[in-house]
């Protein structure tokens, strides 16, 4: 039996995962880290703890599978976006790595979009320019630590690192290069003009590939440090959001995902490259080839709940706060929850937005509370998926969701009224790792596309339809919070208008 492997460089662990030739999970390793915050909105990490946590993630993934390590055909890679790893001439880390949740750079951002122009910035890589993003922090690092700026030789992103130390190669995949606002989105790869406008030595920077293609091969080394067998092939693989959507099977034009965590994504793939003329939602190369992707992303989803829960109702299951929310109606007797706890990102890019319940009177208990926040961040996700098909996005036929927050029965019923739109679950729990593990299916040649693993390994389990009874009150609800939201839009008009 041949099996793939697939690897997730995340924010606070690893993930390695072990997937049979039909697709089934037959092992998960994880090892678990911490980040460092040595100022207020900064985040930074040490990139050798991503390396140690992948050894353990691997050895333990390989022995749960019963495996020596020879049976792993394949190894594809994701993990965390837009970070910043810089080496020197002998690809060491400079400096700890800045973490995509880093918020240090708003200077840097003003000088790309006066720099470029905040229109061409756009046209370019299909995104404004965000203090999240690679490029930002690059500028940084040159501005305020010019001596480290002096001796980097290399940046890479964190999945990348790793990349590294398992074949001594310098690579990237697409869908996250286009992550770091130094991408040409239509021609899918670096940008001269961008790099040549912010003084940034293309030297720098490695290839790029598409996520089925072959990378490198496992060293000697790697090999004895994680178990592998010498010579496994590493594919490029994509970043987190993307090889979450092909692990749910979103890979076609018009296909869909929506991801219910602490943060809220909506996620659209597509076969050419759309994007929002003023950067409200995010456009990114797909890890599948020849394929775009369009994103919304609210900061504070399913973590409005937790947030809710852990202050105001410690003890309680989110299961007994779902069934307790099923007792309010929809609409919440004029209840409104603006989920913006940890600023914002899509539609209102404001770090400083803030959150808050309006409506408030004594009649409203804790079911309206808590079910205030799961419509306000359908609302929130409604932005995003708004901007898409403003921006071209074709009507989908179901949205595919996954995250800790569809676990709620109640919730997915409520995305599926104010969507639209069917929302449906799948089989496969394991979200990037196991898209991960999907495209490097395709160079093992145990699936002839993306497509065709998609068809084969992704079923579809449950699905909630829209209630058109509940229409009504739910788009009521949304021109409300529209009304109450419009100072916000004007304001964020008026910057634009202000930077171009």
């Amino acid at each position: 039996m041949t099996y793939l492997l697939g690897v997730d460089v995340g924010t606070t662990a690893t993930k390695a995962v072990v997937v049979d030739e039909p697709g089934t999970v037959l092992a998960v390793g994880s090892s678990a880290y911490g980040f460092d915050t040595p100022r207020p909105l900064w985040a930074e990490q040490d990139p050798d703890l991503w390396w140690t946590a992948t050894q353990e993630a691997i050895r333990s993934a390989i022995k749960q599978a019963g495996s020596d390590g020879s049976q792993i055909a394949s190894i594809g890679l994701t993990g965390q976006m837009h970070g910043l790893v810089l080496l020197d001439a002998a690809r060491r880390p400079l400096r700890p790595a800045l973490l995509w949740n880093d918020q240090r750079t708003e200077e840097q951002c003003d000088f790309m979009r006066a720099t470029v122009g905040r229109e061409r910035l756009i046209e370019i890589t299909g995104n404004d320019a965000l203090t999240g993003f690679s490029a930002p922090k690059m500028l940084w690092v040159r501005r305020h630590e010019p001596e480290i700026y002096a001796r980097a030789r290399h940046a890479l992103l964190p999945k990348d690192y790793l990349r590294l130390q398992l074949t001594g190669e310098l690579a990237t995949d697409k869908a996250g290069a286009s992550g770091t606002q130094l991408f040409e989105l239509a021609d899918r790869d670096w940008s001269p003009e961008l790099l040549s406008a912010l003084d940034i030595d293309p030297a720098l920077l490695p290839p790029t590939h598409e996520g089925t293609e072959i990378t490198g091969a496992v060293t000697e080394a790697a090999a004895k440090a994680t178990g592998l067998a010498v010579g496994t092939p590493v594919v490029a693989g994509g970043g987190d959001q993307a090889a979450n959507a092909v692990g749910i099977g979103v890979v076609d034009p018009s296909s869909m995902a929506l991801s219910l965590g602490t943060s809220g994504v909506v996620f659209a793939a597509t076969d050419q490259p759309d994007h929002d003329p003023r950067g409200r939602v995010h456009a990114f190369c797909h890890a599948v080839p020849d394929r775009w992707h369009m994103m919304g992303v609210m900061l504070s989803a399913a973590g409005s709940l937790r947030w809710f829960r852990d202050t105001l109702a410690p003890g309680v299951s989110f299961a007994e706060l779902s069934a307790e929310a099923e007792q309010a109606p929809p609409g919440c007797d004029g209840l409104i929850f603006l989920p913006y706890l940890s600023g914002e990102r899509t539609p209102h890019p404001d770090p400083n937005a803030r959150g808050g319940f309006i409506g408030l009177t004594v009649r409203h208990t804790r079911a309206h509370l808590v079910r205030a926040i799961m419509e306000g961040v359908a609302f929130g996700l409604k932005d995003g998926l708004d901007l898409m098909r403003t921006a071209g996005l074709a009507e989908v036929g179901e949205i595919r969701a996954s995250g800790g927050g569809t676990a709620s029965p109640l919730w997915r019923q409520i995305l599926a009224d104010i969507l639209e739109t069917d929302i449906v679950t799948v089989n496969t729990t394991e979200g990037a790792a196991y898209g991960a593990a999907m495209l490097a299916s395709v160079a093992a040649e145990v699936n002839d596309t993306v497509s065709e693993a998609a068809g084969r390994w992704v079923h579809v389990t449950r699905t909630s339809r829209p209630s058109t009874a509940d229409y009504s009150a739910h788009h009521r609800l949304f021109a409300e919070q529209y009304t109450i939201l419009k100072p916000t839009f004007d304001t964020q008009t008026k910057l634009a208008s202000a930077e171009s």
